[in-house]
């Protein structure tokens, strides 16, 4: 195994700061049952508000694919585990190379590799699967993830080389991730069908299960190939035990807990505090047919919010948005409305060590100095923004009203003042927010929070729609304000171009929901992605999250520490330990298996 001092890395896995805990040829994970006995079934519910699927192809912007199906069909050159962050193992690959420096990255494939038609998987297969996820017919953001990947090279039949744009520690990691299918996926008459006219062929690819019965936008069911090349891999050992996996669509969350209490799936996780104190309640649940559990995990906190859509002219002005976010008292909403359950998202970077706290650092200030003529002054002379706070908050002495005070200064001195009934500027222009949902969940935040809006003079319009709809509008920018939540990361890296720079915010569905172009944030973006040591990317990521937070681009919202679950009983047998850094529905459909199957 390579160390840090070396100038080179060659093994098994691949550390991105050289930290790897399994050695050569280890058994299992730690946190998963080896002997875990493979059959059975289970029905569950994607976690996401999707409601509605109409394709196979999961690379491709127009449309949506059935849930689950990357991590089910499509196997990736490494793969990572739920107890290191930065680190990944052989899957495909039996063999990462990195140059001494750091401008290529040679994998070496394992030659068992098979794809579900019987066929090899070889390094052209690899080659065309990078070169088609990153042309112009797939989605844009996976031409940003791969951004920094200049080219892919056929050594022979089993090697690939990946060369940078850069050296960057992450981005062996980053190719590590790259489903990969067969050539002969889209084959037609000789040629290859454009990747965005895939829609329900087939894929033919590599993973723990096939595409087994489908009824578009009903449900769609994952029957688990016993044939698997990688059965018994180390790095899959004990994992993916479900004969089929079912998920079903509800279009109504109502009706999808219903449904789950009157037996019509097995499991399913809460995001609305109101509804796990309240409605996970009744004769299943005494009875001991459905279980409830709060599950406790290692993960950064998601980061979640009402964004703003700053590529509209209203929102432009920084004292706006800080204007708005005076108007939502979150201490009312807890106390109220969430049972006291969740804390207040301050940074970007939610509960981890990349968060920003008072004044910038000795770690930070190199990166800070070289961009005080692109920051305001503030960044240097004030502690990191913090969320305002009313006077239910032990540390504040101020209350709702003082903020709305604070509010009204604020629009006025941006040139928004109330007159003829309504909060105009000096065109006469009202402000007009419009709030997307499509859940209908965030109703009973909005609601209040319109309130306080409309003491300031501003018109609130709350819609719900599909989502699909919302998808839609998100896509192509059409939008004033959403909620938006972002699973947290123990080692955020390149994907933050993807979400917070200038190159992504007019790539029709990018991951830039604010619409967000800063040559400051470019900047430090530039030092996350090229951090070579942890220390390094810490300073570089607070950097980030303090000249973020001083643009006030959200309304900041809230998170929790555990993972609220349930499930029926007679559908899961689960290992007593769990990892440190996972989700729970990645956990129930890879970990976790059926009482009923036999073992081998």
């Amino acid at each position: 195994m390579a160390c840090l001092a070396m100038p080179v890395w060659a093994a098994h896995a691949y550390g991105q700061f050289g930290d790897v805990r399994y050695p050569a040829g280890f058994a299992h994970f730690s946190y998963v049952n080896p002997q875990a006995p493979k059959g059975g079934e289970i029905t569950l519910v994607p976690p996401t508000r999707q409601s509605n699927f109409d394709k196979y192809n999961p690379f491709t912007l127009k449309g949506s694919a059935p849930p689950g199906m990357l991590s089910m069909v499509f196997d990736t050159l490494l793969v990572g585990n739920m107890d290191e962050p930065t680190t990944a193992y052989g899957l495909l690959a039996s063999d990462v190379l990195v140059a001494p420096d750091r401008l290529s990255a040679t994998f070496t494939l394992n030659p068992l590799a098979r794809f579900h038609n019987g066929d090899p998987v070889l390094a052209a297969d690899v080659k065309h699967s990078f070169e088609r996820i990153t042309s112009k017919q797939a989605a844009p953001q996976y031409r940003t993830y791969f951004g920094e990947v200049k080219s892919a090279t056929v050594l022979s039949e089993r090697q690939i080389r990946f060369d940078f744009q850069r050296p960057n520690r992450e981005l062996p990691l980053i190719v590590g991730t790259l489903p990969v299918f067969s050539r002969q996926w889209g084959w037609q008459a000789g040629a290859h069908k454009p990747l965005d006219q895939l829609v329900t062929d087939m894929p033919i690819a590599s993973g723990p299960y096939r595409i087994g019965p489908v009824q578009f936008g009903r449900d769609v069911t994952y029957v688990r190939d016993v044939n698997y090349w990688a059965r018994d891999l180390n790095v899959r050992k004990g994992l993916f035990n479900f004969d089929r996996i079912t998920y079903k669509i509800y279009k109504d969350s109502t009706a999808q807990l219903e449904a789950f209490k009157a037996g019509e799936f097995d499991y399913m996780q809460s995001f609305v505090a109101r509804e796990w104190a309240r409605a996970y309640t009744g004769r299943p649940f005494d009875r001991g047919e459905l279980l409830k559990a709060e599950l406790p995990h290692g993960n950064a906190g998601d980061f979640q919010g009402f964004q703003f859509n700053l590529r509209r002219e209203k929102f432009q002005d920084v004292r706006v948005r800080q204007a708005m976010a005076l108007a939502m008292d979150f201490e009312w909403l807890n106390r109220q409305l969430f049972y006291n359950a969740y804390t207040r998202v301050r940074g970007y970077f939610v509960a981890s060590d990349f968060e920003a706290k008072g004044r910038p650092g000795a770690d930070e200030l190199p990166l800070l100095e070289h961009l005080r003529a692109l920051l305001p002054a503030a960044v240097w002379d004030a502690d990191v923004p913090q969320p305002p706070a009313t006077e239910l908050a032990a540390d504040s002495g101020h209350t709702l009203r003082d903020h709305l005070r604070q509010a009204r200064d604020l629009l006025a001195k941006a040139g928004w003042t109330y007159r003829d009934g309504a909060l105009r500027n000096a065109k006469g222009q009202p402000m007009v927010l419009e709030f997307l949902d499509s859940s209908g969940s965030m109703g009973r935040v909005v609601t209040p929070f319109a309130k306080n809006l409309e003491k300031l003079g501003i018109q609130v319009q709350y819609k719900v729609i599909d989502f699909a709809l919302l998808q839609k509008r998100m896509d192509v920018f059409d939008f004033d304000v959403v909620s938006n939540r972002t699973v947290g990361s123990e080692a955020p890296g390149t994907e933050l171009l993807e979400r917070f720079g200038s190159k992504s915010a007019d790539a029709e569905g990018s991951g830039n929901v604010l619409g967000l172009k800063d040559p400051a944030v470019d900047a430090l973006l530039d030092k996350v992605v090229s951090a070579t040591t942890r220390p390094q990317l810490v300073a570089s990521l607070r950097a980030l999250d303090r000249v973020l937070r001083h643009g006030h681009y959200v309304v900041p919202h809230w998170y929790g520490a555990v993972h609220r679950v349930s499930w029926r009983a007679a559908a899961f047998d689960r290992p007593e330990v769990l990892p440190r850094y996972y989700q729970p529905e990645a956990l129930v459909t890879t970990v976790w298996w059926s009482p009923s199957a036999k073992r081998p």
